[in-house]
């Protein structure tokens, strides 16, 4: 990309290093050499193998790393040259990491949705070269006077560029003099060696030579929603359900499920999630806990979509029509909630698909279509659509449908099962629609081995779920989040749901109200989004027996809740998820994904983390630090010392340095410092969220 001449916008992004955009030529290489004159190696962000672009959503903390070095001792310099969509250039130097393996680094946040370009930049400091070379030399008294004509010659050089401020080439010029005056001592000379605002000139500008220019990259930046949020799942044929006295329900409708939307809201969701609303087949419909012989009446699972009421482009006439969906989208702007909708690629035998378009499943020998299972499940209501067949009329009717729900005001769709379709076909139809919509979201439940796992989020996937729901111990835990936050952070981008219809886990199960909102809080504040089903907050942890499922699953029947009772009895614990939405919202350290650091503890039991965000990359302008305790053990109250590496946000905790912390749950303050006593009782409160309040 050629150089840009545009003054780089102040609203593109957020950086505690951006220096003045400066042209730079690299230094050719001699004869038929490969190797520039200063290596580059191991950029990022990056994909693996390079085939897909790393991606970022605005007002995330992102980043630029890269290894720089050169022969012998003197010292470089590296920068990172950004682009945004728009056509800004800014600069940005990167710091070294001082961890022995010549890494280079820096933070920038962007703040425009689109495709950014960048290229790291490297080149030989010579300021810092002469600067280190001084300090040393003149302490020693080895070639003082030597050191001091040297960096006298520096001093004229830059204070001749006239892209320096006025100020700056006075300061230089001045500092030249007194290194050349015979009547000031060495002690004199090494104050102008170590002088702040001459170092910092130099940061700013700095003297470069045998320059190195990388290769250019891309960064895919989404919006904010594709990285930030809080979603709650419901079935909307649940909500306003009435149960007669002979046991027939009326099903709920967009209508009636629109009257919950305020009590969403009022939790602080921000995401509302329907499974698929599309009509539901009668051949194979499933009964009650997914039993094969249904009643009249029984609702059927909304995994088996199609019927005589059409297929993925049509409503249950129960909840209502096209009209009554609109209505119920606009409702949940109005309280400002986006709808998330199921795209599920499978058909009930009464789809409309099954019969205009058999070649789109399998086959058996005996004729029958084969149906899903996911042993020891079986899904006999569910056909899979079998891809290879006719793909493009497949990826024709996909298409078709996701448009028409965009054209409805669905700007998010939460993918079922995506691992079990080809990984090309998601790599197509989210460029497309993307092209078409660059803010529809994609989300993937995929359950499955890291490797489609992740290849879904390089493919094009803004969101996935993840083994959250299985990881309880500290030990699993840490190596969990730490490998979302560090390795896989430039493409997958995880949603921690707590639970969903289909999972209840055992720790769930039998830890009771401790257990819940335990999960509940590491899920809202180790990662920026995460999700509940409706129930949760009613402590639902009755399962089928031999299964992680709740019992009178919802999938195949109506659920009725008395939410407003339940709050009432303090037999609901909304209110926690309230103040937990509340705290994210506040905290921008908790619109992160890459800033958590594992701490330590004396109890395997209790689990330590911080997340920090500094004041120049904030959207406040202040640091802000959170750090959570968490009991896991949900049966008992556990004591023990917590050990935190304070340096993260600027107190020097081994210096005996302290600091004030409030309990965002329960408005406790203490003093604090490297080493802490703790006691959390998972009977009253088993999680402790501490704002670290300013310390600078």
């Amino acid at each position: 990309m050629a150089p840009t001449t545009r003054t780089p916008s102040p609203s593109a992004w957020r950086s505690a290093s951006s220096i003045p955009v400066r042209p730079v030529v690299a230094t050719p290489s001699p004869g038929a050499t490969q190797t520039p004159r200063i290596p580059l190696a191991l950029p990022f962000p990056q994909v693996p193998g390079g085939r897909f672009d790393p991606t970022a959503y605005v007002g995330e903390a992102v980043p630029f790393t890269v290894t720089a070095f050169r022969e012998g001792h003197d010292r470089i310099g590296v920068h990172v040259r950004l682009f945004s969509p728009s056509g800004d250039e800014s600069l940005h130097r990167l710091s070294a990491l001082g961890d022995g393996f010549d890494r280079w680094s820096t933070l920038i946040v962007p703040l425009e949705q689109g495709v950014w370009k960048f290229r790291f930049e490297a080149f030989a400091d010579d300021f810092a070269t002469w600067q280190h070379a001084a300090d040393v030399k003149i302490s020693a008294g080895v070639d003082a006077a030597l050191m001091r004509e040297s960096g006298a010659l520096l001093f004229s050089r830059a204070a001749k560029e006239k892209s320096r401020p006025a100020a700056e080439r006075r300061l230089l010029e001045r500092g030249a003099v007194t290194l050349r005056d015979p009547a000031a001592s060495d002690d004199t000379a090494l104050e102008v060696v170590r002088y702040a605002e001459i170092e910092e000139s130099f940061a700013r500008r700095p003297l470069a030579s045998l320059a190195t220019v990388g290769d250019e990259y891309s960064l895919l930046v989404e919006r904010e929603r594709a990285g930030v949020g809080a979603w709650y799942e419901f079935f909307p044929r649940s909500e306003g359900a009435v149960r007669s006295e002979d046991g027939t329900v009326v099903s709920g409708t967009f209508r009636t499920a629109a009257n919950r939307l305020a009590g969403v809201a009022g939790m602080g969701f921000d995401v509302l999630y329907l499974p698929p609303i599309h009509p539901i087949g009668e051949r194979n419909r499933k009964g009650p806990n997914n039993t094969l012989d249904p009643k009249p009446g029984d609702p059927g699972s909304p995994w088996a979509i199609g019927g005589a009421a059409g297929g993925h482009d049509a409503i249950h006439p129960d909840l209502g029509d096209l009209d009554d969906f609109r209505a119920f989208v606009e409702e949940a702007r109005r309280h400002d909630i986006e709808i998330a909708l199921d795209l599920a690629l499978q058909a009930s035998p009464d789809h409309p698909w099954v019969t205009e378009h058999p070649e789109w499943f399998t086959t058996l020998p005996d004729g029958s279509i084969a149906y899903a299972e996911n042993p020891p499940k079986k899904y006999q209501d569910i056909y899979p659509v079998n891809f290879d067949n006719d793909p493009e009329g497949i990826r024709a009717e996909v298409l078709r449908v996701v448009r028409h729900w965009v054209a409805q005001g669905v700007s998010i769709f939460r993918v079922d099962n995506p691992h079990t379709k080809p990984l090309q076909f998601w790599e197509w139809l989210i460029a497309t629609v993307n092209a078409e919509s660059p803010d529809v979201v994609f989300l993937a439940e995929a359950f499955t081995r890291p490797a489609p796992l992740q290849g879904l989020g390089m493919a094009g996937f803004q969101q996935s779920y993840t083994y959250f729901t299985w990881r309880n111990t500290k030990e699993e835990l840490t190596e969990f989040l730490t490998g979302l936050a560090h390795e896989t952070a430039d493409f997958l981008r995880p949603n921690l749901f707590v639970n969903t219809p289909d999972i209840l886990t055992e720790y769930l199960q039998y830890g009771g109200r401790p257990a819940y909102k335990t999960r509940a809080a590491l899920a809202a504040t180790a990662a920026p989004t995460y999700g509940v089903y409706a129930g949760y907050e009613l402590i639902e942890n009755v399962a089928r027996p031999g299964s992680e499922e709740n019992i009178d699953n919802e999938k195949y029947e109506y659920k009725f809740r008395d939410w407003a009772g339940a709050e009432g009895r303090d037999e609901s614990i909304a209110p926690y998820l309230r103040r937990l939405n509340e705290i994210r919202r506040a905290h921008p350290a908790l619109a992160q994904l890459r800033n958590i650091s594992f701490h330590w503890t004396d109890d395997d039991a209790i689990l330590v983390y911080s997340k920090h965000i500094d004041a120049a990359l904030s959207p406040t302008g202040r640091d802000d630090t959170i750090i959570v305790v968490a009991n896991l053990d949900p049966h008992s109250a556990r004591e023990t010392t917590v050990h935190l590496d304070t340096r993260i946000w600027g107190v020097d905790g081994a210096a005996g340095e302290t600091f004030e912390v409030e309990d965002l749950v329960t408005g406790a303050q203490w003093t604090w410092g490297q080493h802490n006593f703790v006691r959390l009782d998972a009977f009253v409160e088993p999680v402790h969220i501490l704002h670290v309040k300013e310390t600078r």
